[in-house]
């Protein structure tokens, strides 16, 4: 169910047009940042997969692609969810080295999304993947890494602001605080996942929460992870604290991904044995497939965020129900 509420003391200081321009400066901005940052090339990427291939993300496992059948070939293609396993392949078949790796514009269809603030049924985010240094496979590399992204957003945030002074200046923190999901169950025992992190993240307003996607002590998950592409111990959400709606804003999901043993363990746990027989995966059991570690960053999510925007539907163009579009108007805010 549908659930939008705009901050009584909220107003666009961007026109229409601006946070059009605005956009643009940022991700062209970051992007550059970015690349340099990880040494990552751009590429092209699929719109959708064949069904058969099991490259597509499963997300939280429940989530329903969007498919259809083709005509030529008979068989059933899905609009992607993500890219985790695409770009992976890609980097193998693209033959990349070591310490380098791959970027694109991914765009994605998330029917079954409920729709709020910070969610709609079209995704829109940098999909990044990148080989794994010899021996590096291991959480001081995914920190690393992530500094560099946190490193890349402050960046892109300061030379915005130069540009657009109005804007208020809730500049992101490049301190990085970092916590597991158990310890968030052990800081805040008797809350939901989802309040743990704003209890946390209004403390530490740019914090990465570690390992998720297994069973907490109390038997419970902090959230839901596909158990086929990052592994549990070794992945995170990177997270900040968002001013104009006073709460816990995810902008990346990424992680070191599953080698043959981190698979083969998760998808004992997930109950996805089934998924042995897919192309993909017996490439990562049988050591085809490189090492890797990658993400998705919100293009949409990254702009709401540096633009200090109450909707998302202020910086993407997507469809609303009635009772978003009734909510956002009434509030003076213009959807795309």
């Amino acid at each position: 169910m549908s659930k939008t509420v705009i901050p009584q003391s909220y107003h666009a200081v961007l026109s229409v047009l601006e946070t059009e321009k605005a956009i643009q400066f940022i991700k062209n901005t970051f992007t550059a940042n970015l690349e340099q940052a990880l040494q990552l090339t751009r590429v092209s990427a699929p719109l959708f997969l064949e069904a058969s291939t099991g490259l597509n993300d499963d997300l939280n496992n429940v989530e329903r692609p969007v498919s259809f059948d083709i005509k030529e070939t008979g068989k059933e293609a899905q609009v992607v969810h993500s890219l985790a396993k695409w770009k992976r392949y890609a980097l193998y078949a693209y033959h990349f080295k070591p310490g380098y790796g791959l970027w694109t514009d991914m765009n994605a269809i998330r029917r079954d999304e409920e729709l709020d603030n910070l969610h709609s049924i079209y995704v829109d985010q940098w999909d990044w993947e990148a080989i794994i240094p010899e021996g590096r496979r291991e959480v001081s590399f995914l920190k690393e890494t992530v500094q560099k992204i946190v490193d890349c957003i402050c960046d892109t945030a300061e030379k915005l602001h130069q540009l657009y002074p109005m804007i208020p200046a809730s500049l992101p923190s490049r301190a990085v605080s970092y916590v597991t999901t158990q310890e968030l169950e052990e800081l805040y025992p008797t809350q939901p996942p989802k309040e743990r992190e704003s209890l946390y993240v209004k403390e530490h307003p740019t914090a990465f929460i570690m390992q998720i996607g297994d069973k907490l002590k109390s038997g419970s998950r902090h959230d839901g992870r596909a158990p086929d592409y990052d592994d549990w111990k070794l992945n995170g959400d990177l997270v900040f604290w968002n001013e104009v709606l006073g709460c816990a804003f995810e902008v990346s999901s990424m992680g070191i991904r599953v080698d043959a043993a981190a698979m083969d363990e998760q998808l004992k746990k997930a109950g996805c044995d089934y998924r042995r027989e897919f192309p993909f995966h017996q490439q990562v059991l049988d050591g085809t497939l490189p090492l890797t570690i990658g993400g998705g960053i919100g293009q949409s999510r990254l702009s709401m965020l540096l633009l200090a925007k109450a909707h998302i539907g202020e910086v993407q163009a997507s469809l609303w129900d009635e009772q978003t579009k009734a909510a956002c108007k009434k509030a003076g805010v213009q959807l795309l």
